[in-house]
């Protein structure tokens, strides 16, 4: 009696909804840019420029869980995703210091780690794959958060509050980069067991 050889999984159509929200994502960063660089003082406007990064960096997570949950996976969603998660959050830190209100060099570092490690990440895809890891994940929410707070016009008694949750960002940003790295290195020496 003969098996069946492994049948090996097709690429999924790039017409679906998490593509779709990714799009979505991509079209929200000029408009919450504009948003934040042109209204910086104004209480309204800051609410509804934390509104729509929130709003955007939401439909990150959806479209993460449609793409698990249904097995969607597309070439497209692979570039682009990451390439949306950067755009949106880099486009945060980068308002957030034109307007005065993150110092540069804390926008700085975030950036060269996140760009510097989704580049690594695409190079290293000849020797495998480098998944998100629970540290990555854990970074990420804690971005958001720093940058939703830092978004928000807050009153001065609750800026230690922002101060304290971006720091932690960035600590976690950093030890996260370099966690990427070592494992990046092992994975290039063949002893990556992940």
């Amino acid at each position: 009696m003969t098996s069946d050889p492994p049948v090996e999984p097709r690429e999924a159509s790039p017409w679906n909804v998490p593509n779709a929200l990714t799009v979505f994502r991509i079209i929200l960063v000029p408009v919450f840019a504009w948003m934040l660089l042109a209204h910086p003082d104004q209480p309204g406007w800051r609410i509804a420029t934390t509104l729509v990064f929130a709003l955007a960096i939401g439909t990150d997570w959806i479209d993460g869980y449609l793409a698990r949950k249904y097995k969607i996976v597309t070439s497209f969603g692979k570039l682009a995703d990451p390439i949306a998660d950067k755009a949106l959050t880099g486009m945060a830190f980068i308002g957030l210091s034109i307007i005065g209100e993150l110092w540069w060099w804390v926008t700085i570092v975030i950036l060269v780690r996140e760009w510097g490690i989704t580049i690594m990440r695409f190079v290293m895809l000849r020797y495998g794959v480098m998944a998100a890891g629970r540290g990555g994940k854990i970074k990420t929410v804690v971005q958001a958060a720093a940058l939703i707070i830092a978004l928000l016009p807050l009153p001065g008694w609750a800026l230690p509050i922002s101060w304290t949750v971006m720091g932690a960002a960035l600590v976690l940003t950093v030890i996260t980069g370099i966690d990427y790295v070592l494992e990046a290195r092992r994975l290039r020496t063949g002893k990556w067991t992940g």
